[in-house]
């Protein structure tokens, strides 16, 4: 390592050390890094902001290098957003043909009736653009002046503001938008704002889920 022979059990950094064997250079994968984060509502889905907005960004210790939000979540939304290096898995979780599942926690002004339920679930479209069927479970509904309902939505698609698009083209406005799941990755408890990085397992899970 870096010209001297190694020791048993000593560290490499694959980004300053040059490692060879009988005088060839050997490639080191470089290590990568995963964050959670549950992004609260108004802030920005971006690396940066050329408006001077809050991004995901400020949230993020210095010293964990150049990361990428995985996907977005709009300004207004909240909940599990995955923040990483690893390049080939950010592809491949926002990919559609690697059909990754995104769960959503979503409160619905009014009370959706059969057929917009039926809709969801086969696949709708909005003028010339069809989306595909949804995972759509009725969890609780609020009576009363403001009568609001409570839904669970899984997608696989995850186009730019697709749940809101829907629920607008129903006649229903969407007040609260929450992802709670990403493939096998969940939000869990993390409190809204706060970050942690991924354990081994999940990691191994987020890559099997796509391939890697």
């Amino acid at each position: 390592m870096n010209g001297t022979v190694a020791s048993l059990g000593e560290q490499v950094d694959p980004l300053s050390d040059r490692v060879t064997v009988d005088g060839h250079p050997v490639s080191i994968p470089a290590r990568r890094t995963y964050v959670l984060m549950n992004k609260p509502a108004g802030v920005l889905t971006a690396a940066s902001d050329d408006r001077g907005r809050q991004t995901v960004m400020a949230g993020l210790k210095p010293d964990l290098g150049r990361l990428f939000p995985v996907g977005r979540l709009d300004l207004d939304s909240r909940g599990l957003l995955l923040l990483t290096d690893d390049g080939e898995l950010a592809m491949r979780l926002m990919h559609p043909r690697y059909h990754v599942e995104k769960e959503y926690r979503v409160l619905i002004s009014g009370r959706p009736d059969a057929d917009a339920i039926r809709r969801l679930q086969e696949g709708m479209a909005i003028g010339a653009e069809r989306f595909a069927p949804i995972g759509l479970e009725v969890i609780e509904g609020a009576e009363g002046a403001d009568e609001q309902t409570l839904v669970r939505m899984v997608l696989q698609e995850g186009r730019k503001r697709e749940v809101r698009r829907l629920w607008g083209a129903l006649g229903h406005r969407v007040l609260d938008l929450e992802r709670t799941r990403m493939g096998p990755l969940t939000l869990g408890s993390l409190e809204s704002g706060a970050t942690r990085g991924l354990a081994s397992r999940e990691v191994a899970a987020l890559r099997a889920s796509v391939g890697l």
